[in-house]
């Protein structure tokens, strides 16, 4: 897809591609063994090279590029190691986006601009225990205590957790139940400190070594300047944050179908069996081509809709366009992966190839960020909205019986 993508944006990716390169195939090893709880020194070293936030500004320690630049550099990042890619974006998308978009610039001078060099980590705080889908729903409080705000509440499944120097945390401001849930909450920056303690790292069926945790806030003081946006004004963070989330999650989803599919196909091309070369057979051959077919149109919606919010489209299309990507991408790069496995056969199930760490990590695609359910159910809202508003011609007037009143009943 090189034609897509202007000659800096090129350079950009190559220096995501060189970086890639140069990881030692070890990290990846033991963080899938968590020997490695957090890639502490992979970020420092990403830092360095000016590849995290590579779309926020120049100002704040970015390169001042745009979504097209940040899909590719996170294709390139997951064709690695998915929980890599789950970690470069949560801090340096997620949550700089968060404090680049609504904080204030003593915010930015001292969270942003660190965290871009590599010198600070960060995690995003939504998800809590009875509550996963629901945000709205959350039951963390911040009391106003005057100077500041006592923080209480659990917040789970937070990518970062381990590692992280400070969090980007919701919690409820409004204590009258009677309000608007939309209302209610705030967002707050929370340094890891007195009070803030990672209570359980949990046992994942893949995208391990990336410090994934429960963590429980017990009267944590967070001082009023580290509200990000208004007091009660999460739900304009929280939406603008769905973009980074879903748009980068399909991007980086890509990267490790990719690689599944290079594995796959190397290996086809060489395997014989009934004397002959197995990607000779339609079997084999037609998954592989399945496979090429839904990463070019998995890479096109990507850059299609990083094309559109770069573009400034209006927020409800932007919804749709985000929801429809996530969805289709994710699942279509599991489909890939599967078909991966399915042509290689059994060594493909075993840790010879890094297939099966692959098809572990990327299960995770289609559950995070929002569930494909929560897409589905976004996408249907916002297609007919826009739907039902189009004018135009009435196509449904062009057919011979078109004036059959009696036939065409709604009720």
């Amino acid at each position: 897809m090189d034609h897509l993508l202007t000659p800096e944006q090129r350079r950009v990716r190559d220096d995501a591609r060189e970086y890639v390169n140069a990881t030692p195939k070890q990290l990846i090893l033991d963080m899938d063994e968590e020997k490695i709880r957090f890639p502490k020194e992979w970020l420092r070293e990403a830092g360095k090279r000016n590849l995290l936030g590579v779309r926020h500004p120049v100002k704040w320690g970015g390169r001042g590029m745009d979504w097209v630049t940040a899909g590719a550099v996170a294709e390139e990042v997951g064709s690695l190691s998915y929980e890599l890619a789950c970690v470069h974006g949560v801090g340096a998308d997620l949550v700089c986006d968060a404090i680049i978009l609504h904080g204030t610039d003593a915010q930015k001078e001292r969270y942003v601009k660190p965290l871009l060099k590599g010198e600070l980590f960060a995690a995003e705080c939504l998800t809590e225990p009875r509550g996963g889908s629901d945000f709205f729903g959350a039951t963390s409080t911040a009391e106003d205590k005057g100077d500041h705000f006592l923080l209480n509440g659990q917040k789970r499944f937070i990518v970062g957790a381990e590692g992280a120097d400070y969090f980007l945390v919701y919690a409820r401001t409004d204590a009258d139940l009677n309000a608007a849930p939309q209302k209610r909450i705030t967002a707050f920056i929370v340094d890891r400190g007195p009070g803030v303690e990672v209570k359980y790292l949990y046992g994942l069926m893949g995208c391990r070594g990336g410090g994934t945790g429960r963590i429980v806030f017990k009267d944590v003081k967070v001082p009023k300047e580290n509200v990000v946006g208004e007091l009660n004004g999460a739900f304009p963070v929280f939406t603008t944050m769905m973009i980074p989330e879903r748009l980068g999650t399909a991007a980086m989803t890509v990267g490790p179908a990719r690689t599944a599919l290079q594995i796959a196909t190397r290996y086809t091309s060489k395997r014989k069996a009934f004397g002959e070369v197995i990607n000779k057979f339609q079997g084999v051959s037609f998954q592989v081509a399945e496979g090429a077919m839904l990463l070019d149109a998995c890479r096109a919606l990507v850059y299609s809709t990083a094309r559109a919010v770069d573009g400034g489209m209006a927020m409800n299309q932007v919804r749709r366009m985000v929801s429809e990507t996530k969805k289709f991408v994710t699942e279509s790069c599991q489909k890939v992966v599967h078909n991966s496995m399915q042509v290689v056969g059994g060594i493909g199930y075993t840790n010879v190839f890094p297939l099966e760490r692959i098809y572990r990590d990327i299960r995770l695609a289609s559950i995070w960020t929002g569930t494909n359910e929560i897409m589905a159910s976004i996408i249907a809202h916002e297609w007919y909205r826009e739907a039902t508003s189009l004018k135009g011609r009435d196509y449904a007037a062009d057919a011979p019986e078109a004036e059959a009143a009696d036939e065409i009943i709604y009720g």
